[in-house]
């Protein structure tokens, strides 16, 4: 028995003939998909972003040059964009996320604005400035994470006797992507403030929350300051009690008290104790990530490159990337993903070898 189709007389095209045909279809803005399937579905992530890391010596350098170049008025924010190699001319540190580091020298002021990007703040030099959100003024210390959600009226000032220094980062390429970007700016340089100075942080963060409180329209946490010594006695504590996790070490996550999610719903943001000598076990996820030192050292390795990084230096690591840490003193690491949004849509991946 003959289980051959029978044939339909055609023969295939030959790749000019194709080519042709691409051509007229195109001129009606249609495309073939069995041309670029293979780049769009594929089997693992394949990106642009790549590794990359920031000695903040190096960069600090150039921070101070810009704050003789311009003013954080005439600027608005007086941020260098950290640009992933990979993505150049984006503004972007991952396909999703943007980074970058403001400073703000002693009496200066970035005046108040708002945006439906959601930003988050990590404090690297300086203690005594501030960023007041919505009516609600913090006093910013080395280590505190801040978020200013999503539409939250914010502004910064530097009362203090010296330069503050902080990392951002911020959901702008999802944002971009959605069509979904809107920015207000204020007419005043700093905003009326309409509670005390650290309110948010005693009104939610001891483990009680006001009775009626309820998820924000924004679905952001209340409480946007995240005091660095309550982050860091909480990973001593895990180190008191429990062996370090062989591929993360001491790791927990920031959370809204009212909902125990993400503190913004696009970025998540983790803190991690490595202990001297720790070495993790290869570990990669789906989510490309960004890390701050914030202290000791850690070597990186992944499967193409090695460099350390120390204290206030900023690296990435690319989804899906294989990749090692080796604490050569104990270290304290800073990092934030879209983990979130990835968790969200049933996408988020991870491999622990």
């Amino acid at each position: 028995m003959n289980d051959t189709p029978p044939s339909t007389g055609k023969t295939s095209a030959s790749r000019a003939e194709r080519e042709a045909f691409y051509a007229r279809i195109g001129a009606d803005n249609l495309a073939p998909l069995w041309e670029q399937l293979h780049n769009l579905v594929t089997k693992t992530p394949r990106s642009d972003c790549q590794a990359a890391h920031w000695s903040y010596p190096q960069v600090r350098r150039y921070i101070a040059e810009a704050t003789d170049l311009i003013t954080a008025e005439e600027a608005e924010r007086r941020v260098l964009i950290l640009e992933n190699p990979g993505l150049r001319g984006k503004a972007a540190i991952t396909t999703s996320l943007y980074a970058g580091l403001q400073a703000i020298l002693p009496g200066e002021v970035a005046r108040a604005h708002r945006h439906s990007q959601a930003a988050l703040r990590l404090i690297l030099e300086g203690d005594g400035a501030y960023t007041s959100v919505n009516g609600e003024k913090t006093i910013m210390h080395r280590g505190d994470f801040v978020t200013t959600p999503s539409w939250t009226w914010h502004d910064h000032g530097n009362d203090s006797d010296a330069p503050m220094v902080w990392l951002d980062g911020l959901d702008v390429q999802l944002v971009a992507m959605l069509d979904a970007s809107f920015a207000e700016s204020s007419t005043q340089d700093r905003q009326a403030l309409q509670r005390p100075a650290g309110d948010n942080v005693l009104r939610y963060g001891n483990g009680l929350v006001p009775v009626d409180a309820a998820p924000a329209p924004n679905l952001a946490s209340p409480m946007f300051c995240y005091p660095y010594e309550r982050t860091l006695a909480s990973l001593r504590a895990l180190q008191a009690a429990d062996r370090p996790d062989p591929h993360l070490g001491y790791k927990l996550r920031y959370v809204d008290p009212l909902s125990g999610r993400s503190p913004m719903p696009t970025m998540g943001a983790y803190a991690r104790l490595l202990p001297r000598g720790h070495a993790t076990a290869p570990y990669r996820c789906s989510a490309g990530t960004v890390f701050a030192v914030l202290e000791g050292s850690v070597a990186v390795t992944l499967d193409d490159r090695r460099f350390v990084a120390g204290p206030n230096d900023v690296f990435v690591i690319p989804s899906w990337a294989t990749h090692q840490l080796h604490a050569q003193d104990e270290a304290v690491l800073f990092s934030f993903s879209d983990r979130p949004v990835q968790e969200a849509l049933a996408l988020w991946r991870e491999q622990r070898d």
